[in-house]
Formats: C-alpha cells, structure tokens, sequence
C-alpha cells in the first residue's frame, strides 16, 4: 500500500470517528433535505403549474444535487475547524503525505453523504417519486450525485484552509445556500429571463441536475438550454473534473504551506 493510500485511510477513519462522535450534526445534516423535500413538495407544489406528484418528481433530483452542493459549506467548516484550532499544524509535523489530510477529509464526506441519501431516497418515494428509468441508469445517476459532492468537498476544503477564522468560514459557507436558488434544483429555468436564465444554466448544479432527472427517467433533456444542460452526463462530468483538477492541488499546496 503506497503512503498516501495508508496515510489517507488513517485521516479517513479519524474524520469518520469526528462524525460519530458529533452525531447531532450529522443527523441535522441528514435530516435537513427530508425537511425541504416534504416543505418544498407539499407547499410550493400547491402553488407551481405542476400538479403535486409531479412537482416532487421534479423536486427528488434537485435536493439530491442541492444537498451534494453543501459540500462546500461542511468541507470549508471542517477544514478551518482544524486550520483554527491547531490540528492541521500538528498534522504537518507528522511524517504522513502532505494530501493524506485533505483527501482523508473529502472522501470521509462522499461516507457519510453515500449513507445519508438512503433514507432521502426512501422518503422521495414514499412522496410519489420514482426511477423510471433503467437500474444502470439509476445507478449511474447516484455515482455521478457522489462524484459531484466529491468535488464540491474540495472546493470548501481550499475555502476553509484559506479562512481567516472559522466564524468567518461559516458565514460564507452559509452563503453557498444561494446557490441551489440560482439552478433549476427547484424550478423550470425556461420562463426566467434571458440572462438569468444563461446563469442559472451555466450553473454546474442546473447540468448535474439535469443528468440526474434524465438517468431516473423523471424528465426529459429540455430543448434550447446551454451546453452543459442541453448534454447534462458530458457537462456533469466536464463540470466534476475541472472542479477536482483545480481545486484539489490548491487544497492540498495551501495544507501543505500552512498559508493563511
């Protein structure tokens, strides 16, 4: 096993122990998109053109990918948690991989997200939602949720290790809540106007939604979105990859550093 695989098990099981032992979070965490599913459906449901069962179809995939996007804001609050308190600089003076924390971090996270869509999923159908499409489909839809929220771990591990406290850190990760908002997580972008509707398009989560109502068979590809919604597997992925292979190496250059 080489040492970064060793080492990065070693951070992966102390980040899994960190969420078992502050089981409060991670059950907020866990139960916080059932709260919206069952707000969202039943409320906006009652007030969208879409009849009720068919808003929560389109709702299941949006929350999924919403809540992979809050990557950002548990992988930027972890990561000044430990920059701000001492932990990464005693890490530093371990004979480990420089990128074993980091990564132990994020793939600690893809766990604990993987665990908790079971029983989001669970209650997206016992709402009236369904896979219509094919097994394979459906989990390739799920991989591709996973690989997303992988990516999006990244980026708040860079945010958090550059943070100038961890107050700081959970204001702006709170921020990352708008993010959802300006997709089509939550409704159609095809009545927004023009240039909202191009940014909300070119949103990485509107393609990763997109593929994701399309691989469960919910929805159709709509006609005359941008690229990465119009081809939603390929920009999901493009999006994935750019967001890894620029994030990652910074993340692991700033841990390595020690920069604030």
């Amino acid at each position: 096993m080489s040492a970064l695989a060793y080492d990065g098990t070693a951070m992966l099981g102390r980040q899994l122990r960190r969420v078992r032992n502050n089981p409060a979070l991670a059950i907020l965490t866990q139960t916080m998109p059932i709260t919206m599913l069952l707000f969202f459906g039943y409320v906006f449901g009652s007030a969208l053109a879409m009849p009720g069962d068919a808003y929560r179809s389109y709702l299941v995939p949006g929350l999924l990918v919403a809540t992979a996007a809050n990557g950002i804001m548990t992988g930027m609050f972890q990561a000044a948690q430990d920059s701000h308190r001492g932990v990464t600089d005693r890490f530093r003076t371990l004979p480990m991989s420089r990128a074993a924390v980091p990564l132990g971090q994020a793939t600690a996270d893809l766990v604990v997200t993987a665990v908790g869509t079971v029983p989001f999923l669970l209650v997206g159908l016992a709402v009236g939602w369904r896979v219509e499409g094919s097994a394979a489909q459906a989990a390739a839809a799920v991989g591709l949720l996973l690989l997303f929220r992988f990516a999006c771990a990244w980026v708040g591990i860079l945010l958090g290790l550059a943070s100038r406290s961890e107050e700081a850190a959970g204001q702006l990760g709170s921020a990352t809540f708008m993010l959802p908002l300006l997709s089509n997580a939550y409704i159609p972008t095809d009545r927004l106007p023009g240039w909202l509707r191009t940014l909300a398009e070119w949103n990485p989560i509107s393609a990763v939604t997109t593929a994701l109502r399309h691989l469960f068979g919910n929805s159709p590809v709509p006609e005359g979105a941008a690229w990465p919604v119009a081809h939603p597997i390929a920009g999901s992925l493009a999006w994935c990859a750019a967001l890894i292979a620029v994030f990652a190496p910074l993340a692991v250059r700033r841990y390595a550093r020690g920069e604030r």
